[in-house]
């Protein structure tokens, strides 16, 4: 292939895209050169495509790079090697800093949008993988849950695995949080992040990062994180923060992962929140019983109308220190509530069990707080958990409810794509049991009960049926993690704890 060509290409949409000059042009071509072990460049004027991504220009030089023995022909040293192919063409941290600072001062949202859009030209965010997942939303009583199964994480070469066998163990950077992974070469079993940049903050005096997922489940989806590498804690701090970000951005929410295993993210090595400008259907959820905590009563409380057990909390903007003050006097409470009536234990043997979900987003002018109430304890019945997806729903989910999930989107293994086009294929045959073929059996007693609703189903209507019950089985998910059922006992108990909160 012309390399010559596709570098061309590549300047070409770096430049559209804002991220060079034309002074910087012959600067990006020699390093595009020297990584290519390419020999010359001659320049292009008449260059004019529009991408939207730097996926086609980066697969002809990848191509080309596995051609000559640059590297090898796996996804995992192409992921490696387009992103040092993007470094060449990327703005410096600081210059990135810079551009932010300057569009912030024409409004926070002219900041993110301009951040957001580098992070995808930048190829950071793998705009055409993303678009490779299957979403969709299903109506149920507490509104539109969203789905999507994950396809954008790609399959592990038996190459690549090989080669990490081989490869002298590492401890830098500590885990896929740390700012250290700005600019990170990458190595096999761990990603690249040539083309990653960062945004400083401060939330309440401390430097904090944001960036943005790689993955983005939802729209404008961005991370913020610790600059040290301390474990995941729920404490007053935490509201102090989350409080202070919307006040940054108030056109995007922040949440937390809950703290401790089971009810947490999967990763509590490292202090970090997700956040976006995207409204979920847990922030569409209505208010369904309201309350006034004593020393508080500036403060609108309410339980929320939703699977899992939620106090929202709202505050006018001069009211925040006494918004912050109640959220904590909440999670002190909680940490230590015991209910044996609902199985809620505040500790056994000294573990303790009781944590909050916490997110925040304004407003109007104000301020609000959804305290989502979590409990990880697990008997020899629920050995991985009580309030975790129960075992006859493992089929669809079996991993941990974190903090999107909660909020209303369920995020569900590649695995899916293929088990359901098999599933639908018998469902509309009329098979009457699948428990005998292995890549489905899984979902057999689940499939008993669909051949049974829908008799009839047929290629044209399969897909939609199959959508609409993975949705319900996303929503009995989310109510198996809800600590306070929602029937009379669990509503009673639930106003006990809230009682509970009147005492000094």
């Amino acid at each position: 292939m012309d390399i010559n060509h596709a570098m061309n290409r590549l300047l070409h949409y770096a430049k559209l895209h804002g991220m060079i000059t034309r002074e910087d042009r012959y600067y990006a071509a020699n390093s595009l050169l020297d990584l290519l072990h390419a020999d010359s460049f001659e320049p292009e004027e008449d260059i004019d495509e529009e991408l939207p991504t730097a996926a086609p220009i980066l697969k002809d030089m990848l191509d080309y790079a596995i051609q000559k023995g640059v590297i090898e022909d796996t996804q995992e040293q192409r992921d490696i090697f387009d992103t040092r192919l993007m470094d060449c063409v990327m703005p410096r941290p600081s210059e990135v800093i810079r551009r932010w600072n300057n569009d912030y001062a024409r409004s926070p949202r002219a900041a993110t949008d301009e951040f957001y859009k580098l992070s995808i030209a930048s190829n950071y965010i793998r705009k055409e993988r993303v678009d490779k997942n299957i979403v969709w939303q299903t109506a149920t009583p507490y509104g539109d849950l969203d789905v999507t199964i994950n396809l954008s994480k790609p399959e592990k070469d038996p190459k690549d695995i090989a080669a990490a066998k081989k490869q002298a163990a590492s401890g830098y950077p500590k885990c896929l949080l740390c700012r250290e992974n700005e600019g990170y070469a990458g190595r096999i079993g761990y990603p690249a992040r040539k083309n990653h940049r960062l945004i400083p903050i401060r939330l309440a005096g401390h430097r904090w990062f944001m960036q943005y997922s790689p993955y983005t489940y939802y729209n404008e989806h961005c991370i913020v994180l610790n600059r040290r590498h301390i474990p995941m804690k729920i404490s007053r701090r935490t509201f102090e923060n989350l409080l202070d970000f919307v006040t940054i951005l108030p056109h995007y929410f922040l949440g937390s992962n809950a703290d401790l295993p089971i009810v947490g993210g999967s990763i509590l090595t490292h202090d970090h929140y997700q956040g976006g400008r995207y409204t979920f259907a847990m922030a569409k959820a209505p208010i369904e019983k309201s309350y006034s905590i004593k020393g508080f009563e500036n403060i609108h409380v309410g339980r929320v109308k939703w699977p899992m057990s939620a106090l929202r909390l709202r505050a006018d903007y001069d009211d925040r220190d006494d918004l912050i003050d109640l959220a904590a006097k909440i999670l002190k409470k909680w940490r230590t509530y015991s209910d044996p009536s609902v199985d809620i234990l505040a500790e056994t043997d000294g573990e303790p069990h009781n944590t909050i979900t916490p997110i925040a987003r304004r407003n109007g002018e104000g301020y609000e707080l959804d305290l989502v109430l979590r409990n990880n304890r697990t008997t020899p019945q629920y050995p991985l958990g009580i309030f975790h997806p129960h075992a006859d729903v493992h089929h669809i989910k079996k991993e941990n409810i974190g903090l999107i999930e909660v909020m209303g989107l369920a995020v569900l293994p590649a695995r899916l794509k293929e088990e359901m086009a098999h599933l639908g294929d018998e469902l509309v045959k009329g098979t009457p049991d699948i428990s005998g073929m292995e890549d489905i059996a899984k979902h057999a007693d689940w499939y008993q009960m669909l051949s049974k609703k829908y008799p009839g189903v047929t290629n044209d209507s399969v897909e939609r049926v199959l959508k609409e019950e993975i949705g319900k089985v996303f929503l009995r998910v989310l109510t198996d993690a809800g600590v306070y059922k929602r029937d009379e006992q669990g509503m009673a108990a639930f106003d006990r704890f809230v009682e509970s909160l009147q005492e000094d």
